[in-house]
């Protein structure tokens, strides 16, 4: 049987909403109907969990798949954190204070989200991650485990910035993939297993494994 959880003044709980053990949720967070939190999960103050995606008639229409937000056991979550349904947070993650991840995304078990870290929509993220503090991860992404990607890196998944028809396609970082500060990874892009990307460099085509590569564009370091 599941305890009721530890709050903070102001909190708000709405219906359909289940608990694991030894949850604690900080001051004025808001917790929205289909979210499922598991055990021994801390969430800081001022957090939005289980948001509805919204928009206009210019922006994709996204179909939610189901609507309910799974946050796994062991996961911490910071202050001023904001999480949309259909989503799914493996046990044993951290998510950094301010970060926000959007709709029909996956995050493995043990990986690190940083503070002010931004994850879009239908992205993949798998275990062991680190994505450090102001890095974009654009939607339509793929990272696969234990890669790490360095504060203030940005990825795009529209090759023509919505001047005409493209099928948004986001990079695809294989196992154990670096990305130093500052670099910028272009849409449709694959970097090779164990690759490494310096930091303020920009990736403009797929990269082969277990290189060293830097510079605008990035290339191949002798």
């Amino acid at each position: 049987m599941s305890t009721k959880p530890s709050v903070g003044k102001h909190v708000v709980i709405e219906d359909n909403v289940t608990f694991g053990n030894n949850v604690v949720i900080g001051h004025n967070t808001v917790i929205l109907k289909g979210t499922r939190i598991g055990n021994n999960v801390e969430i800081g103050a001022n957090c939005v969990i289980g948001i509805i995606p919204g928009g206009n008639n210019r922006m994709r229409q996204q179909a939610l798949h189901s609507h309910s937000l799974l946050i796994g056991d062991h996961t911490k979550l910071g202050n001023m954190v904001s999480i949309y349904l259909n989503t799914s947070i493996a046990e044993n993650v951290f998510i950094g204070d301010h970060a926000s991840i959007r709709e029909n995304v996956t995050i493995g078990k043990g990986t690190v989200i940083g503070r002010n870290a931004i994850v879009e929509l239908n992205t993949r993220i798998g275990e062991n991650c680190t994505i450090q503090t102001l890095s974009y991860i654009t939607g339509d992404t793929i990272l696969e485990d234990d890669v790490f990607i360095g504060p203030c890196v940005s990825m795009a998944n529209d090759k023509y910035m919505g001047a005409k028809d493209y099928v948004l396609k986001g990079p695809h970082l294989k196992k154990g993939v670096k990305i130093g500060n500052n670099a910028t990874i272009l849409p449709a892009v694959t970097i090779g297993t164990g690759t490494i990307v310096g930091g303020g460099s920009v990736v403009t085509k797929d990269i082969g494994e277990h290189l060293v590569v830097a510079g605008v564009p990035a290339r191949e370091l002798r």
